[in-house]
């Protein structure tokens, strides 16, 4: 099996750690746990007992019981039998593909978007074709494209939503179209679903309620800020969630036996959790809409109030090598758009915390001036 280098992951295991001003994630301000617990208000020696003395065995095999139903309840129509527990969303992404796809499939993978939904299902020797989003349509893939590019033979539809890098969400009305052309040939839709909106959530539709072969994936890593957890999720049929039994075997035994206490933990306070990020990131986003209209050189397709975003440079350099002068000689770190095939382009993640995004930005403008 050959696979491509995981273009965005390898810019950030090298560069990551060595940024003063890190704007290039897509996680919303990540919390510690003394944090967490003051937000909650809770006694700390109650979850530290319970971390003290759980035995660390391998615990609950797809995840605890309490954390199966928590993650049932964030959906209209699924069972906690429908629910394995994963290393993050890589890991659930990982699963569905693996399961799944088999040499000579076809599969259509939106584009630009997450790698794994496009070079995994490659290196498992599917043929895939890339269904293309578009700047000028908000970053949004045509539907009639996908009718052109689906087969009798194929097998799965992965999309991203919100998209990673450009923070787009497909609507409800979009995917029902999306459903519909599946249906005709009977195709899954994996759908990375960890970037979620944080001003209206009634606009998000999980693929699990709208479609009998939907397959969810998520994680506590973005919209619930603990990247450090690594816990995510499948949320699938039961005959397919069967399906993915069998293959996790290989892949995982459990999540962990603290991981999992952390994520009901998380769970069971989603409310506050979302209350502080969501404050976070419509404050954060009114700071990144003055930025780009105060700098020149910039132009952006407005995320719907999740945590990442594509900009657009005008500048006369490729942003690859530009982001690696910014970084070397400002301490900013953005990811490149040759990471996501989108030259001229950069991930900034705007949810940082408010001080490292005023300065980021603000070094980002001064080094733009070198191009005036």
């Amino acid at each position: 099996m050959k696979i491509a280098e995981f273009c965005v992951e390898s810019w950030l295991n090298q560069w990551e750690k060595s940024a003063k001003y890190d704007i290039s994630q897509s996680t919303i301000d990540s919390m510690t746990i003394t944090e967490l617990l003051k937000m909650t208000g809770d006694d700390p020696s109650v979850l530290y007992d319970q971390l003290s003395h759980v035995k660390m065995n391998y615990g609950w095999i797809e995840g605890s019981p309490e954390f199966k139903a928590l993650v049932s309840g964030l959906y209209n129509h699924v069972k906690s039998n429908q629910v394995l527990q994963t290393n993050g969303a890589t890991g659930a992404n990982y699963l569905a593909l693996y399961s799944l796809i088999e040499p000579g499939d076809h599969v259509i993978s939106e584009y630009s978007s997450y790698q794994q939904l496009y070079d995994i299902p490659r290196s498992l020797g599917a043929e895939v074709d890339f269904w293309h989003i578009h700047e000028a349509d908000n970053w949004y893939p045509d539907i009639n494209e996908l009718k052109r590019l689906i087969r009798p033979n194929t097998k799965m539809i992965c999309l991203n939503n919100a998209n990673n890098p450009t923070g787009t969400l497909l609507d409800k009305t979009f995917l029902q179209q999306v459903v519909a052309l599946a249906k005709t040939v009977g195709a899954y839709i994996l759908i990375d679903e960890v970037y979620q909106p944080l001003d209206h959530p009634e606009n998000f539709t999980s693929i699990v309620d709208l479609y009998d072969r939907g397959i969810a994936t998520n994680s506590l890593s973005k919209t619930y800020s603990f990247p450090g957890v690594r816990i995510g999720w499948t949320v699938a049929s039961d005959a397919v969630s069967d399906l993915f039994r069998k293959y996790r075997d290989y892949t995982m035994i459990c999540g962990g036996v603290w991981n999992d206490i952390l994520a009901v933990y998380i769970l069971q306070h989603k409310d506050v959790v979302l209350a502080r990020n969501r404050k976070l990131v419509l404050h954060n986003l009114e700071i990144f809409k003055n930025w780009v209209a105060s700098e020149p050189r910039v132009s952006v397709v407005l995320p719907q109030a999740v945590s990442t975003s594509c900009v657009k440079f005008d500048i006369p350099e490729t942003t690859e090598s530009f982001c690696l002068r910014l970084l070397k000689e400002t301490g900013v770190l953005l990811v490149p758009g040759e990471r996501f095939d989108l030259p001229g382009h950069a991930r900034l993640g705007y949810c940082t915390d408010e001080t490292t995004l005023k300065t980021g930005l603000k070094k980002l403008s001064e080094f733009l001036r070198q191009f005036d």
